[in-house]
């Protein structure tokens, strides 16, 4: 039984590792900043995919949003600021 917890443990957290490096210091585009959408298009875009976002803000080339899903879950939403498209969440 312990090992059985100890790998549900483990998995845990490589699934959270894998989910962060995606979104974590990495930009989600390399296009310059004149084609980006405002933060309000881009808060627009998340909310059209069924979330409830709370605040958001551009960083590191990536938009990142804090919102609740659609099982009132809350989660970090990071979008790509050319277009919308959800990179990663948390």
């Amino acid at each position: 039984m312990r090992k059985i917890v100890l790998l549900t443990a483990a998995a845990l957290l490589v699934a959270t590792t894998a989910a962060r490096a995606d979104s974590w210091g990495k930009p989600c585009t390399t296009a310059p900043e004149s084609q980006w959408l405002s933060l309000d298009a881009l808060q627009a875009k998340v909310e059209a995919q069924g979330y409830k976002v709370n605040k958001g803000k551009v960083k590191k080339a990536c938009g990142e949003f804090y919102a609740i899903d659609k099982t009132g879950a809350k989660v970090e939403v990071f979008v790509d600021p050319t277009n919308g498209t959800i990179i990663g969440k948390l």
